[in-house]
């Protein structure tokens, strides 16, 4: 009677262990792994800079359907809007042809898989491209950590 009782209990301990493993943990996992990330929709540029610190300033206020995606724990940031004409934003300089170009790092439905190569300016400390009047623009934790150990104005 008490090996068919420690047979049942080690059982139903095993099938919990097995509903854990293969429905909470990875529930848990995608939980983990984005915590610590944010994401806002703004009507425009203005808006989006007038709620978030974090939104860069050289965004033209006139900007529509800005998306922004942020990581609290550092610097990676993620944006897509659309701009008033197909032209990347003022301020914004070419990037050299053999200059990195790192793809983003939050994992957000805003760029094209193949964003990374595409990146043709730097706006600030983001990468960015323009195609058509959508601007894919994205800030690299790395860049961050340097920018912030050199002291630069934000």
């Amino acid at each position: 009677m008490n090996r068919t009782r420690l047979a049942l209990a080690t059982g139903g301990a095993l099938a919990a262990l097995a509903f854990t493993g293969a429905v909470a943990a990875p529930a848990v996992s995608d939980w983990w792994d984005g915590r610590h990330d944010e994401f806002d929709s703004y009507a425009t540029g203005a808006a989006a800079k007038a709620d978030r610190a974090s939104v860069p300033r050289w965004l033209p206020d006139d900007a529509a359907s800005v998306e922004y995606a942020m990581r609290t724990t550092g610097g990676d940031r993620a944006l897509k809007a659309v701009l008033p004409s197909t032209a990347p934003p003022a301020g914004c300089a070419p990037l050299a042809a053999d200059a990195s170009r790192p793809a983003p790092a939050l994992s957000t439905d805003l760029f094209p898989a193949d964003a990374a190569g595409k990146a043709a300016v730097r706006c600030g400390l983001y990468y960015a491209y323009v195609d058509g009047h959508t601007l894919y623009a994205w800030q690299d934790n790395r860049d961050w950590i340097k920018d912030n150990k050199a002291g630069s104005p934000h």
